[in-house]
């Protein structure tokens, strides 16, 4: 075994994962930190090149035998998410046979976008599409578009009138009553060879490291705030409503999202929940 090896852990630079990574180094991880978008990180733990990530859930149902889970940890709401937003100039009802905008930042929201449509409103007729122009010049020009993370919020805070912003958290909980978990602890299996114990404390580490901010978050929101354009109390509101759980009600709603995605081939299988132990 290679002693000198460091566990890899890939880190997402939206504000939802700020109360994972902030204190995380001060509750005792001494891996290495890797950087990017869901997307890429999801690319990366499928090819084992990070041994542990916050990730999209849909890509824990496309990849399920290559992972396991970490247990208690999630990125979730219970209602409102306020970081993955449609943005559309008419009502749901009317977007029958139109064309949305999408990012192809996160598998987990285009496909529960997706699943809205079909099983919620009956609409079969929309189709999504990843364009040449920004997502925010695209709804300047009032045409409907999907938008997460950071920039959601941003564009949220700033959005000109005559415009519908359907929160798709919010949506799932009004037709479920369950939460909707956009992003799962995901360890690469042939990880916990190399890194046993150092996965295991990870879980308490990253629960320390949330339990720290939220308890206390204004100073580090302070300076988040200026970094990403946002007011403070629009950080420390967003960091209230995240809920970082993954209890039987989150594994409920988990489940419903997999079925549905089955039910409308989205995938071919539903997976089975596996956790590090």
């Amino acid at each position: 075994m290679d002693l000198s090896a460091q566990l890899t852990l890939g880190h997402i630079p939206y504000l939802n994962c700020v109360p994972f990574f902030h204190y995380l180094k001060e509750n005792g991880f001494r891996g290495e930190f890797v950087t990017g978008v869901p997307a890429d990180l999801n690319r990366m733990l499928q090819l084992g090149h990070l041994d542990v990530s916050p990730s999209s859930s849909f890509e824990y149902a496309r990849n399920w035998q290559k992972y396991l889970l970490l247990p208690n940890q999630s990125i979730s709401s219970v209602g409102k998410v306020k970081s993955v937003l449609l943005f559309s100039p008419v009502e749901l009802k009317d977007l029958s046979g139109r064309q949305i905008a999408i990012t192809g930042e996160s598998a987990t929201s285009i496909n529960l976008l997706r699943i809205i449509f079909r099983e919620f409103l009956d609409i079969h007729n929309v189709t999504d599409d990843v364009p040449d122009l920004p997502i925010e010049a695209l709804i300047e020009q009032q045409q409907p578009a999907l938008l997460i993370g950071d920039r959601a919020l941003r564009m949220a805070d700033q959005l000109s009138p005559g415009m519908y912003v359907f929160d798709l958290g919010e949506i799932w909980h009004q037709y479920t009553g369950l939460p909707f978990v956009f992003a799962l602890w995901m360890v690469y299996r042939s990880s916990l060879d190399k890194f046993s114990v150092e996965l295991t404390n990870l879980g308490q580490q990253l629960l320390q490291s949330c339990e720290q901010l939220i308890s206390d978050p204004h100073i580090i929101a302070t300076d988040v705030a200026n970094v990403i354009g946002l007011s403070v109390e629009t950080v420390v509101d967003y960091w209230g409503i995240i809920d970082y759980r993954l209890d039987r009600a989150h594994l409920q709603g988990l489940q419903l999202f997999f079925s549905l995605c089955k039910k409308y081939h989205l995938l071919d299988e539903e997976p089975e929940l596996n956790f590090l132990n």
